[in-house]
Parts: C-alpha cells; structure tokens; sequence
C-alpha cells in the first residue's frame, strides 16, 4: 500500500476512528458554542441535558464557564458513562430501557426548568441516548409501560426517528415540550446522534418543534406490529381524539426564546477520517452520513462497490477508504448478541469472501455496539478461515444475529469502553 507511512491496515482503521471520535469530543467543542453567563447576582444560569454525552457536556461547560458567574445543574448520563464535576449534578441512569433512576432525574429537571424566571438562562445539553435517559411518562402511563413498549421498539427494527415519535407523545418533557415549560432564554447545545441532524429527532426534541402527531405515533405502533401497554394506547387514541394537548409545533411562539445549536455531527466526523486517511495516502470517499436500512443489506450494497474498486479500479483507483456513517438497524431474529456494527461486518465477511485486499472497521461512536461492551469489530480478510478452524459458521452466526460472538471468538472486537460522545455508527471499507 502507498502511504506516507507504513501503518498496517489495522492500525490505519483503528487511526481513522479515533480522528472521528475526537472530531465529536464535547471536552474539545463544546466551549466554543456557549452563550454569554449571567452577570453575579443578577440572575440564574441553569444547565440541564440528557445522552451519552451529557457528562462529558457538563464538564466543558464547567471548564469554560467563568468561576465567579452563576452555574447549576442537573444532567442525566448512561451508566457508567459519569464523570466527576463540581457545579452539576450528574445522574446516571438506564440506557436502551429507560428505569426509574432516569424518571427521577427527568422530573427534577422539569421542576427546576419550571422555576426559572424571565431574566434567568437555560442552557440544554442533548445528545444521542437522551430519549431513554429523559424518560418522564405522561398523566396516567408508568415507566413500566414505557419499558414494554420500549424493549418492543428495539427489537422490531423501528428507525430510531420513528421511535422517537412515539416517545415523545408518551411525555411530559420532550418533544419541545422542555422548552414550553420555561420562561427562561433557552439554548440547547446538540451532538446529533440521527441522520439529517434535525434537532426535533435528537433526544426526542426537548427543545424544538415537533411536527408528527398522536396518530403518526399509532401508525408507527401498527407498522412494525408493537403490541402497546393498554394505558399507551388509550394514551394515544385521547391525544388523537384532541382530548389531550399535542406537542408544540413549527411557529409556536414558545421557540422565538429558544435556540437549538448542533454543535457535532456523523459528517464532521467522517471529514476528520477522510482527513486522516489522505494524510497517510489513501483516498478516502465519503458515501454518506446518513445510511440507514437493515445492516445485512446495506453490508452487500458496499460489498459490491468494494469488489468493483478492487476488480477494475473503478469508480476509484486504489488505496481507497469507503467512509460512511448513519444508524442502520437489526431485525431480531435469533437470540445473538450482535448490534448494528457486527452485523454489518458479518454480513460483509460473507460477501467478500475472504478478498485478501478489504479489511473494514464498523463501531458505533458512543463506544458500545447493541447490548455488548465493545463498540464494534475490525474485519481482516481471513476472518472466514480463521473462523472455519474453530468451527464457527459465519452464515449461522448471522442468522441468528450473533455477530459480537463471531468476532469476540476472533478477538477481533474494537473495546473502546465509554466515548461520552455519540454520532451515529462508523464505518469504513479499506480496499488496497
């Protein structure tokens, strides 16, 4: 391979990942985008938020803001995700299932956010994984409710926007609805974890307009055949019958206080591996931020363009780096443990065949791939023979969505631990 240095295609993958997630990293962006603090005792500057980044948020927030201005808060993180802060309360609490450490937490931030006067600020830090984190049910529905409906969601293969529709139709806090209950200037920082970057499908929206309804969320139900809790669904069929408010939409007065700043992106992120991939000499392409789709599928669509490259260097001339980012997703269908990223390699593995000339990388960004601790896996070109000698069949393994078992008997597994960032999965094929 040409390069300016002689990495292997390992360490060039596990390279371009790491740019990626320092391109994300709140500690390095997060100072540049806050408003301007409250004069001492002049008035109250809250910080509440929600995600995998909400930790890490917090304590930029806290490195840049003056020490002699007005700061407290609240913000709530996965476990394991915390960090040691001063001035806000960090809380952990249940991530994919929402519990009811997070409800807690959710309703003391809304109380808090309801006490604000006019001449106070609010500032909001929303990232990827907020919509489970920022779980506080509507009048009349339990967090035991939202679990069911939610550990449904999950396994049906619904887009995570879909998803969010009906979250936030389920609750007290998102879906603009935060916002609404302040009287507070509001600015809310987001790391968007979701394809197009639209504030309204990050976090469920704390803070910004929603434009589905009651009866979206009901179509989303009866589309991927979720048997809702009795209490969601009555929930649901009031909201559309106009007997229960909807959330605020596009134009509300509410929003002229409030500013939504995305302030990290999937394709600032994939930038920063292009960069790092030219830098060493290798033309990197960069095939969207926003693939969705089942992973399995979107895994043979790549493959195609891999062997084309690597057949008849074309569309590109190799060294190439196909770059891409998006949140696909893995209808259940077996009892693996594979997520997204090791399903998509697994997938690939089979459509490659074992070509001595593609290794790939797939890892999600926040650092954990589905239910496992690593954030994906790196795919090498004998990975099929390596896996044939211990009698492990990559096609029953992806049959029953087990890529994590695949590549942790490889021990080929990328184990990052916690990001505290998250925009979406990455993903790269390296042809040489």
């Amino acid at each position: 391979m040409k390069g300016k240095t002689a990495l292997s295609p390992r360490e060039l993958l596990l390279g371009s990942f790491q740019a990626a997630l320092a391109a994300a990293d709140p500690l390095k962006i997060v100072g540049a985008h806050l408003p301007e603090p409250p004069a001492p005792g002049k008035a109250k500057a809250l910080v509440v938020g929600a995600g995998k980044a909400a930790a890490s948020m917090a304590l930029a927030v806290e490195q840049h803001w003056p020490a002699d201005a007005p700061l407290d808060g609240l913000v709530i993180t996965r476990y394991q995700h915390g960090l040691l802060t001063n001035r806000i309360k960090v809380i952990e609490a249940g991530h994919p299932v929402p519990d009811e450490a997070g409800e807690k937490a959710a309703h003391e931030i809304l109380r808090r956010v309801k006490a604000l006067t006019a001449s106070d600020r609010l500032l909001v830090l929303v990232s990827g994984g907020g919509s489970s984190l920022l779980t506080l049910p509507a009048e009349g529905i339990s967090i035991d409710d939202i679990k069911t409906i939610t550990k449904q969601l999950l396994t049906s293969g619904t887009p995570i926007q879909e998803m969010n529709i009906v979250r936030k139709h389920l609750s007290a806090i998102q879906g603009g609805r935060l916002a609404a209950a302040c009287r507070a200037p509001v600015t809310a920082l987001v790391i968007s974890d979701v394809t197009g970057d639209d504030p309204t499908h990050i976090a469920s929206g704390p803070c910004a307009p929603d434009t589905s309804t009651y009866q979206d969320a009901l179509d989303v139900i009866a589309r991927h055949g979720v048997k809702a809790p009795k209490a969601i669904a009555t929930h649901l069929e009031r909201g559309v019958a106009g007997e229960i408010a909807e959330t605020p939409k596009p134009g509300d007065g509410i929003f002229k206080r409030v500013e939504n700043k995305v302030i990290a992106t999937a394709h600032a992120s994939l930038a920063a591996a292009a960069a790092y991939f030219k830098l060493h000499g290798v033309q990197p392409v960069i095939l969207g931020d926003s693939v969705t789709g089942e992973a399995r599928e979107v895994a043979k669509v790549y493959g195609a363009l891999a062997r084309e490259i690597r057949q008849y260097a074309a569309p590109f001339r190799p060294p190439v780096a196909l770059i891409s980012g998006g949140e696909c997703t893995v209808t259940v269908r077996g009892t693996g443990r594979g997520g997204r990223c090791t399903e998509f390699l697994l997938s690939l593995a089979l459509d490659l065949g074992g070509d001595a000339a593609m290794h790939a990388l797939a890892c999600d960004t926040d650092g954990i791939d589905g239910s496992e601790n690593n954030a994906g896996a790196i795919l090498t070109p004998d990975a099929l023979a390596r896996a044939a000698a211990k009698n492990i069949s990559a096609a029953k393994q992806l049959d029953i969505n087990d890529g994590y078992g695949f590549f942790s008997a490889l021990d080929d597994l990328v184990v990052t631990g916690p990001t505290r960032t998250n925009v979406n999965d990455f993903r790269v094929i390296l042809v040489t």
